[in-house]
């Protein structure tokens, strides 16, 4: 068996040509525009579309991060394919791209296992050959803004209920407090509404998560005032981040697909932001 993950998205939803897909990023990357940020990053929140619908707001995400060098990168996204259990990972040795092979770190994983709660039942489930976009879509973008290589950390959630999300993020916080980490999680917003009500639902949603509120984020969909498809994704980044000492979320950008295709009718949101703490140096 391949004991590295191939990408089933390369040249479909990025470039799949190396010298290609470092110029589209580079160039996503150079054009979005950030605040000075004063205080330390510990994560971002992304959008997982096709690199040319939502790799200009993603930019915005991965410009914070440009010549930080940690040594472990946790990606938390949505699980869209139909694989058992509630939590999954890769079985692989590592995830491939056309830049690169990135090394996944089994000892982590293991770890972060171990710190879940029993009582709740949840286990991590290893797949292999996955095709989910969700996560690997970040993959490129970090190869292109971290100075050093990095070891994934990768969670692909099925379950987004908030016993598994808070669960999930605790377990992050307490395996990631003594390493240099980044927090990454992978959502989109609203998905196939005309380009006014995905901006109405997608606002809200952007409330909520700058206003650092997992559980507003969880609740949004059921009280139709917004949605995401990650949204465990980013509720369990939030949970973690806030173990970890965060204490601001910073909206970045947000577009819609309409805004590259032209189709108002039908539009997925895309929002990023930026996850920080009152700068202490890690251990």
């Amino acid at each position: 068996m391949q004991d590295v993950r191939p990408s089933p998205i390369a040249g479909a939803w990025y470039p799949g040509d190396p010298d290609k897909l470092k110029a589209s990023v580079d160039a996503q990357l150079e054009a979005a525009q950030i605040p000075t940020l004063e205080d330390e990053i510990v994560g971002v929140i992304a959008p997982h579309a096709g690199h040319r619908y939502s790799g200009a707001v993603a930019a915005h995400a991965f410009r914070c991060l440009k010549g930080l060098d940690p040594t472990v990168v946790a990606v938390i996204s949505p699980m869209h394919q139909p694989h058992e259990g509630r939590l999954c990972t890769t079985d692989h040795r590592a995830y491939a791209t056309p830049l690169g092979e990135i090394p996944v770190d089994h000892t982590l994983i293991e770890e972060l296992e171990s710190n879940l709660d029993p009582q709740l039942g949840l286990t991590i489930e290893r797949i292999r050959f996955d095709q989910e976009h969700s996560l690997e879509i970040e993959l490129p973008f970090l190869q292109r803004v971290l100075r050093t290589p990095f070891r994934l950390l990768p969670l692909m959630l099925r379950d987004q209920t908030r016993t598994t999300c808070e669960d999930v993020g605790h377990a992050l916080a307490a395996v990631l407090r003594s390493k240099s980490y980044i927090l990454v999680a992978s959502s989109d917003l609203s998905h196939f509404k005309s380009d006014a009500v995905a901006r109405q639902l997608d606002a809200f949603m952007l409330e909520r998560i700058e206003a650092f509120d997992p559980i507003g984020i969880l609740d949004a969909e059921e009280h139709k005032l917004g949605y995401a498809c990650g949204k465990g994704a980013m509720a369990a980044t939030l949970w973690a981040a806030k173990d970890l000492g965060a204490t601001d979320v910073k909206v970045l950008s947000y577009a819609n697909s309409g805004d590259v295709t032209g189709d108002l009718y039908s539009v997925v949101g895309y929002g990023a932001a930026v996850i920080t703490r009152s700068y202490e140096p890690r251990r």
